[in-house]
């Protein structure tokens, strides 16, 4: 007969605390004590005396030996019969707390070192907000070097009592406290007989008992970002993958594909494992579905039976860690890296930062400094699909980066994501303040009434060349004119955006309030713009008439083919050649205008006569006339 041994659990743990607490050296004596270090290893740092210095196993780095501290995070392994064990030994000093996110971000344990003579200090408070922060399911306290001061019961209980004062600041964690000498080794795998007083776990002890929770194994609960797409021969189908962060998927399931909504079945799924027919959070997967749907980098597969679903969000209540030399300001730019998406994001406002001392949050700050701890809110460019961080630890999760130099600069959990519905968000914090200069004053001194002229056409289609005559001749004839083009707005206001659905909407809406501006003022606004869908031109107007002015709509109808044979830029070739993914009108929709009131095919045309054609539509409105 044959038995099948238990799979060992793994557990992750970082530990954390102010400099010389003993981290390395508590590290060195749990490698030591389970028999978990190669013979070189211990070889390498054991001197003449035959004494090991237990620090140096984890001070990886020459600086870190030097200075006889820890600067990056190390990461070293040990198991037992019950348990595997990945341990992220993260930096006590001020200065790099940044990495203290790193180490603690997928942590299961974290266990804090309290120095038993200096007690709880400002980097103690700070390490332990950081992994209530991150979500860190279990703190355990280790109050070390307790032989020097004489394996004192009564100063151990004044520690106690201090961490159990944080452990309220942190809104009553369960935290466990175990009086520890690294050095020497009590209470770290072996029980000790100098501290007959304490009758609670050994550190191993803790370690082996604490109870772990997967996560959601339901298979409603999916969350699966795509991280890659690719198509192994031409015979064979798609093949997309991703890391699940929860929930569990099959073949036969039924799945959506966000933010498009599209829906499709799983027709095949790999893992590791070919045995596993059903794939469970968090492990990788390869998977085809049943329909060649548009399926990229950063889009996340969801359960079609959820019920509830990340919403397409483009505003971001979160806590951030600032990691950067540089402060964090309102109305700084970064990239929003989540899971496998990146996005442009703009800091709307910084709510509070954390008092590392007292615990308290300050509102409205200034800036962030380094090492800061901070709520604030993020716009981004186009959409991301966050769950709260409180719910799944992956996908609540972001780290922000500078584009300049690419350096990671904030790390943050998300605490609300919103849906944000370009040109229909009511601002309650703020007021429109209308000229003081009456409008039919301002119009009847210029002589001119202002007007927004939107062209919407296919790439190619002339839109430019009859912008660009009808202002030349507008100008001409002594009246104010100015042209909006889709290009020149993207090297300025909108050169944060890209050309995803969400970003196109965003450059329209930006557009149809600078059109409204500019007609106000009694200038007539040309705008040359692809802009495909009819509710982002529906947006333009609505912006243009809620403030009684007049919005032509011009379809510029040349017919796909002509465009194409014109390809001044080489798009329709480049899409044409899978080199170019999104053109309107190749892999993109283009809803014509259904009530335009001005329609024209540029093929063949009199370009002075589709200006006449415009103006007199002009005229119509009497926008030209005094």
């Amino acid at each position: 007969m044959t038995t099948t041994s238990r799979p060992r659990q793994l557990l992750r743990l970082a530990t954390a605390g102010s400099v010389d607490d003993g981290k390395s050296t508590l590290i060195g004596r749990l490698l030591h004590d389970t028999g978990s270090l190669p013979t070189d290893h211990l070889e390498a740092v054991t001197n003449t005396d035959g004494e090991a210095d237990l620090a140096a196993l984890s001070d990886g780095l020459r600086a870190e030996r030097e200075q006889g501290i820890t600067i990056d995070v190390a990461y070293r392994f040990f198991s037992t019969a019950t348990r595997s064990f990945v341990l992220a030994d993260t930096p006590g000093h001020e200065r790099y707390t940044r990495n203290m996110f790193t180490g603690a971000s997928n942590a299961h344990v974290a266990v804090l070192l309290v120095d038993a003579r200096a007690g709880v200090l400002r980097q103690t408070r700070r390490h332990a907000r950081i992994a209530d922060l991150l979500g860190v399911p279990h703190l355990v306290a280790v109050v070390n070097k307790i032989d020097l001061v004489d394996f004192d019961e009564t100063r151990f209980k004044e520690v106690e009592s201090e961490l159990g004062l944080l452990a309220q600041r942190l809104g009553g964690r369960d935290l466990t406290v175990i009086p520890v000498s690294a050095t020497r080794g009590d209470n770290v795998v072996t029980r000790s007989d100098s501290t007959p007083w304490y009758d609670g776990p050994t550190i191993l002890e803790y370690l082996e008992e604490v109870e772990l929770a997967a996560p959601s194994a339901v298979a409603s609960e999916l969350r699966l970002p795509i991280q890659w797409v690719a198509r192994p021969t031409d015979d064979r189908r798609r093949r997309y993958t991703g890391r699940l962060s929860a929930g569990t998927l099959s073949v036969g399931d039924e799945v959506v594909v966000l933010p498009a909504g599209s829906r499709s079945t799983v027709t095949a799924l790999d893992t590791l494992d070919p045995n596993r027919s059903v794939a469970v959070a968090p492990l990788s997967v390869s998977f085809e579905l049943a329909d060649d749907l548009d399926v990229a980098r950063g889009d996340l597969v969801v359960s079609a039976a959820a019920a509830t679903a990340p919403a397409p969000a483009r505003e971001i209540d979160a806590t951030v860690c600032w990691l950067s030399e540089t402060p964090l300001r309102a109305g700084d730019r970064v990239a929003l890296k989540h899971t496998s998406r990146t996005v442009r994001a703009t800091v709307q406002e910084l709510h509070t930062r954390l008092d590392p001392e007292t615990l308290e949050e300050h509102d409205s700050p200034s800036e962030l400094a380094l090492n800061d701890i901070g709520r604030i809110t993020l716009r981004t460019s186009t959409v991301v699909l966050p769950d709260p961080y409180a719910t799944n630890r992956d996908a609540g999760a972001f780290i922000l980066i500078d584009e300049q130099s690419n350096d990671t600069v904030g790390a943050g959990t998300v605490s609300e994501a919103r849906e944000v519905v370009p040109g229909e968000q009511t601002r309650h914090d703020i007021k429109w303040h209308p000229s003081s200069l009456e409008r039919d004053r301002r119009w009847s001194a210029t002589g001119q009434r202002g007007a927004t002229i939107w062209l919407t056409g296919l790439p190619a289609s002339g839109k430019s060349t009859v912008a660009v005559a009808l202002e030349r001749t507008l100008v001409d004839a002594g009246r104010t004119a100015y042209l909006l083009d889709g290009d020149n707005v993207r090297h300025g206001i909108s050169d944060d955006l890209g050309f995803s659905p969400g970003d196109r909407a965003e450059n329209i809406r930006r557009v149809g309030h600078l059109t409204r501006l500019f007609a106000d003022a009694g200038v007539v606004a040309i705008a040359s713009m692809v802009s495909p869908l009819r509710s982002d031109r529906a947006i333009a107007r609505a912006l243009n008439e809620a403030a009684g002015l007049p919005f032509l709509e011009i379809h510029v109808s040349t017919p796909v083919d002509e465009c194409e044979r014109r390809d001044p830029k080489g798009l329709y070739a480049r899409a044409r050649a899978g080199e170019l993914r999104g053109l309107t009108g190749i892999d993109a929709p283009y809803e014509a205008p259904e009530n335009p009131d001005l329609a024209f095919d540029t093929t063949g045309a009199d370009l002075d006569d589709l200006v006449a054609r415009i103006l007199a539509e002009l005229a119509r409105h009497e926008t030209l006339l005094a």
